[in-house]
């Protein structure tokens, strides 16, 4: 997400997917009830302003940034509820992991933590760091560890995760060095994913449109080549097999990109619109559909302001 643009706006005032759908039985031709379709729209709470989304199971979860609530709703018939009261800092990237936990990069709180999707209680909170200048916006979950970005920082961090899931006390932060040039006035490392063959990151840099591969024991970074594409206005990322769906907010699009193992090359293959996007920020997957927040960034946020997820086919 671009934080100027949030700022401005607030100064007004893996593969898992399905949880609930709203159509009401339909009938076929014959007189034989037609099984309901997956909505294509999920409505959130007004006021919400979503961000991040993970999917587990057939929920979909969301993170607020107003207030840091989580909320889920059912991918079947998208209804939903507030699962978690959020800690009234913003609730930015969010993934699920294999073991029932949320894991949440906490914004401009420098901070993340893990909640429990069962009940809702936050089961550890990591500060990240105590710098005045930060945003911890997006996260990703390697076999051993969690990977989160600072917007505000030309840094990554690292939050190793015990043998058997166990939150560990630990936070790693790892600078980062080679190709990566950080911007001061800009929104720098924003969607965070693993490469391919699990052995390093990807971030995109927002202000320049960059890819770059980070390698995780060094903090060295490498700019992917996608042969002159810019990821401009690059936001949340997702990883399926050797496709990256890069999420590029403003442009109210998604760029999909073929990667190869390594993730040190790409090329964008295509492009996904759709008429309800509205500035969307991240995307989760389930089946052949991605599921994506719109923050509606240029909409000036209310508490009767609308917010809704869109799900487009892959």
């Amino acid at each position: 997400m671009n934080i100027r643009r949030v700022i401005a706006v607030l100064s007004l005032p893996v593969l898992l997917m399905g949880l609930i759908s709203t159509s009401a039985n339909a009938t076929g031709t014959s007189g034989h009830a037609v099984k309901h379709a997956f909505p294509a729209r999920i409505d959130l709470p007004n006021g919400f302003q979503p961000e991040g989304i993970a999917i587990s199971g057939s929920t979909a979860y969301f993170g607020s940034l107003a207030d840091g609530d989580i909320y889920a709703a059912s991918l079947r018939t998208g209804r939903g509820k507030v699962i978690s009261q959020g800690p009234g800092t913003p609730s930015v990237g969010l993934k699920a992991d294999n073991r029932g936990r949320l894991w949440i990069a906490g914004g401009s709180s420098g901070t993340a933590r893990v909640v429990d999707i069962r009940t809702g209680k936050i089961l550890k909170s990591y500060p990240l760091t105590t710098e005045p200048a930060t945003f911890v916006n997006d996260v990703v979950l390697s076999k051993t560890s969690a990977w989160f970005t600072d917007s505000s920082r030309a840094v990554v961090y690292q939050v190793p995760i015990g043998r058997h899931g166990q939150l560990l006390n630990r936070v790693r932060t790892v600078p980062l060095t080679g190709d990566y040039v950080h911007d001061p006035t800009g929104f720098n490392g924003n969607g965070i994913t693993l490469t391919p063959d699990g052995r390093a990151v990807i971030i995109v840099q927002s202000s320049t449109g960059f890819l770059f591969r980070v390698d995780p024991r060094t903090g060295v970074t490498k700019r992917v080549d996608l042969g002159g594409t810019l990821m401009t206005n690059g936001d949340g990322m997702l990883l399926l097999g050797r496709t990256l769906y890069v999420v590029q907010n403003f442009l109210n699009q998604v760029a999909v990109v073929r990667l190869n193992r390594a993730g040190t090359t790409g090329t964008q293959t295509r492009t996904i619109t759709d008429p309800g996007f509205d500035i969307p920020t991240t995307a989760a997957a389930f089946g052949h559909r991605l599921y994506l927040a719109n923050a509606r960034f240029s909409t000036p946020p209310t508490p009767t302001t609308p917010y809704w997820a869109t799900a487009v086919r892959r």
